[in-house]
């Protein structure tokens, strides 16, 4: 350890993608504070492990430190902010922080993408420890395996999930990167889709000569970047035939996936415990970086078998005859239709779903393209919108959800609030039933409600 940095605090501790930073740098003999708005399953793993955390912001709490780390979520006019300027403390945004950790490491791989990004990471960084290159991971999710959202590894790669919000993955430099997908999101960062495009292109070109850039060749947004791209470059998809790693004859079953990977004329059979077709591409994906890194097929086989999945996707709470319930982050419409229709490929039972609209401005954008992801659900129910990071804004509510719903002509949609969820999916609720919350707010607290009174 540097001694020029020892004390190290973190504004916002217990958001996914900062809690396991202040893990990691933890776990490298750093004395980590930290500071948040409540409690939350990740603060309470970080004070099991010994991190003494505040509830609340306070300018008290910023007191003998060498670094402070915030998280995009922190408003400008935060009081720790304030101070930590005050006293021209060394302060590093977390995306800063992630491209310094990198740095401790000879290779970075980083994965990006609209959407998949967290179970991508969380299986790439499976897949180089199944095949013993111990890696360092730190991914925007929970991994199953390990109940961690990352993992201090002595070998010499670091894995890492790359976030274009507010273009913070620009601060990396991977030795390869990931596009999985490219949609219109974060408009409140980007213009257009042409400015997103834009900086995944900066993205990808900040791979050295001797690195890779992964794309997913199905996704049009990001096929088009291809011929901009000045550095080696692989590809994978399922419709596409003109890719280095195909998936062809897919078959999905009560949650698993099974399918043959087309690599140089080569076929192997792969078999996955996750269910939807886009698990398949986030399988490409991974093993697209594993064949890079020279992992062997067999090693890439096996360790695709075991993977159990991320907390929060496609996370099932419950399965049995009379009921199943499952929790899922999906925040976008192209994320939410591709869960329901996982569902319906792999169930052939009654769904109802729970959505938790996440932020005004991407309802706003986009409640036209939500309500028409929601449309194979048998039954809706829209929650409150979750405002996260911004502003209350009285003019933009769920309502235009089951409004544009009802105009499109489903048949069961109604409003609801957080406080009567659990009694309104009763109320709806058959035996057989396959239940979703679905959202990247804190609908899945209830989750577990729902199946308490369910079953």
């Amino acid at each position: 350890m540097l001694a020029s940095i020892k004390n190290i605090h973190f504004i916002g501790i217990g958001g996914i993608g900062m809690s396991g930073i202040a893990e990691l740098l933890h776990n490298q003999d750093f004395n980590i504070t930290g500071s948040d708005l409540s409690k939350s399953s990740n603060v309470e793993r970080l004070e099991k492990l010994g991190i003494q955390i505040s509830i609340g912001h306070s300018a008290e709490n910023i007191n003998e430190l060498d670094l402070v780390v915030y998280s995009d979520a922190i408003p400008k006019d935060n009081c720790e902010l304030i101070e930590t300027k005050k006293q021209n403390i060394l302060c590093y945004s977390r995306a800063k922080m992630i491209s310094q950790i990198a740095k401790l490491k000879s290779s970075t791989v980083a994965i990006s993408g609209t959407h998949g990004k967290t179970t991508t990471t969380s299986i790439i960084g499976s897949m180089l420890k199944d095949s013993d290159l111990d890696p360092t991971i730190a991914v925007g999710g929970v991994v199953k395996s390990i109940n961690s959202n990352s993992v201090l590894g002595e070998g010499d790669v670091f894995v890492v999930e790359a976030d274009e919000y507010n273009r913070s993955f620009l601060e990396l430099n991977p030795t390869i990167a990931v596009i999985n997908n490219i949609d219109l999101e974060h408009t409140d960062c980007y213009k257009d889709i042409d400015d997103l495009k834009e900086t995944f292109l900066q993205f990808a070109n900040s791979v050295p000569f001797y690195g890779a850039v992964s794309i997913c060749k199905d996704s049009e947004n990001a096929a088009s970047l291809i011929n901009d791209i000045d550095k080696p470059i692989f590809t994978y998809g399922i419709h596409s035939k003109d890719v280095d790693f195909r998936a062809e004859d897919i078959v999905q079953n009560n949650g698993n996936t099974t399918f043959t990977l087309v690599e140089k004329n080569q076929k192997h059979p792969i078999s996955m415990k996750l269910p939807g077709v886009y698990n398949v591409w986030n399988a490409l994906a991974a093993i697209s970086v594993a064949r890079i890194m020279n992992v062997s097929i067999n090693k890439i086989i096996n360790s695709l078998e075991k993977f159990d999945g991320v907390k929060r996707r496609f996370d099932i709470i419950n399965n049995d005859e009379s009921l199943m319930v499952v929790d899922d982050y999906g925040h976008h419409p192209v994320e939410v239709e591709s869960v329901i229709k996982a569902i319906k490929d792999n169930w052939n039972r009654r769904l109802v779903v729970a959505f938790q609209p996440h932020l005004y401005s991407r309802t706003e954008q986009f409640f036209k393209e939500f309500s028409e992801s929601l449309l194979l659900a048998d039954s809706v129910l829209i929650t409150e919108i979750f405002a996260s990071r911004e502003l209350d804004n009285n003019s933009i509510n769920s309502q235009m959800i089951v409004d544009e719903m009802l105009r499109l002509g489903h048949q069961s949609v109604m409003p609801t609030t957080l406080e009567n969820l659990v009694d309104d999916v009763e109320s709806v609720y058959k035996k057989g039933d396959i239940i979703l919350t679905i959202g990247a707010g804190n609908i899945w607290r209830y989750s577990d409600l729902i199946k308490e009174r369910l079953i």
